[in-house]
């Protein structure tokens, strides 16, 4: 759907982001409250736009259908070369000579009047940063990829979450290590009307964990084992129980570079089942291309957060019996998406025997 497309794309600001949402949920039939709800706006405005949006539609140009319209009034005392540098500077590092770390209102008024800009009250700063959707005081973190065959790696990876290979089945490999088996010196406070739950400061550890596991990415199924170590005698025996797992098919295995995931152990493993196995590696610093990485996202909020463990056998067995109801109740496939670049259509490569 168009509309979708261009929410995706993150070219939007927020306000038109929320006013496509509004399209997007009426048009399933979402009542006007529980959509208000949903976005955390007031029922009026999503009334207004639903109005709006049944009279004009979206036409060719969504990006210009969720704009606001034009509106009458006091004529703006602030003018748009103003504005776009008060964005301008927002988004610039400040100066390291004070000592600060980042842009905050007063600072930014501040210096406006040092440059002798007219008009820039505090409301007014935070209303003109609002409106085009900047907000100096978050960030997000990212981690850049110096694989110099990033894109062929991607493009060889992407087909086969998308579209694999007739008879053959898509695996999604890694570990999750040093899972901690800490326990809470007091027990836990529950919450209660007008209080959060109080989760005690102090703790003792008893260990740690570390969890193999292997995800279908087009069912959600799930093999795991977890265990004291990760060796690469841990990670073959537990690539033979996927192995007897998927008989008699062809499996694409997507993992990253780690040094046990190489070597000539692998090549002897794939000749003792027929060379069916083809192995993926994911470029460096690239977790994210590795399906498994959102089931381990999964594990730690559903799982392992707020919880106290007494032993690591404690420990491995909530761990296990979540993937038990995982793979009983809870298993999916994952939405996954990359908008990075554009997927070319690469027909994935067997894995050569002579090499890892």
């Amino acid at each position: 759907m168009r509309l979708e497309a261009h929410l995706r794309c993150g070219s939007c600001t927020l306000a038109e982001y929320r006013r496509g949402r509004i399209a997007l949920l009426a048009a399933e039939g979402t009542p006007t409250t529980a959509i208000a709800k949903e976005l955390g706006v007031d029922a009026s405005t999503v009334s207004r736009w639903r109005g709006r949006l049944a009279r004009d539609g979206l036409g060719e140009d969504i990006s210009e259908a969720l704009k606001d319209e034009f509106r009458s009034g006091r004529p703006r005392t602030i003018s748009e070369a103003t504005r776009m540098q008060v964005v301008a500077t927002a988004c610039d590092p400040l100066p390291d000579a004070e000592g600060l770390s980042g842009w905050t209102l007063d600072l930014l008024v501040e210096e406006f009047d040092a440059r002798g800009i007219p008009h820039i009250s505090r409301s007014s700063v935070h209303r003109i940063l609002q409106e085009k959707d900047v907000q100096p005081h978050r960030q997000t973190m990212w981690l850049h990829s110096p694989d110099q065959e990033f894109v062929e790696k991607v493009a060889e990876i992407v087909p086969l979450y998308l579209a694999p290979p007739p008879g053959s089945i898509v695996l999604s490999f890694d570990e999750k290590t040093g899972i901690q088996a800490v326990e809470r010196k007091h027990p836990d406070r529950p919450p209660s009307p007008g209080r959060f739950a109080r989760h005690e400061f102090e703790y003792i550890r008893h260990g740690t964990q570390s969890l193999l596991a292997t995800l279908n990415v087009h069912t959600g199924d799930l093999i795991a084992d977890c265990g004291a170590t990760r060796k690469g005698d841990d990670m073959e025996r537990h690539m033979e129980r996927v192995a007897a797992h998927y008989p008699d098919v062809e499996v694409h295995v997507v993992l990253d570079n780690l040094n046990i995931h190489k070597g000539d152990r692998w090549v002897h493993f794939n000749e003792r089942h027929g060379g069916r196995f083809h192995f993926h590696y994911t470029p460096l610093h690239a977790s994210w291309v590795n399906q498994i990485e959102i089931f381990f996202g999964v594990l730690a909020r559903r799982c392992l957060r707020r919880k106290s463990f007494r032993s690591v056998e404690e420990l491995r067995a909530h761990v296990m019996a979540f993937i038990a109801r995982w793979n009983g109740r809870d298993k999916k496939p994952f939405r996954w998406t990359f908008a990075g670049f554009p997927a070319k259509p690469v027909t994935p490569v067997a894995m050569d025997k002579k090499a890892a």
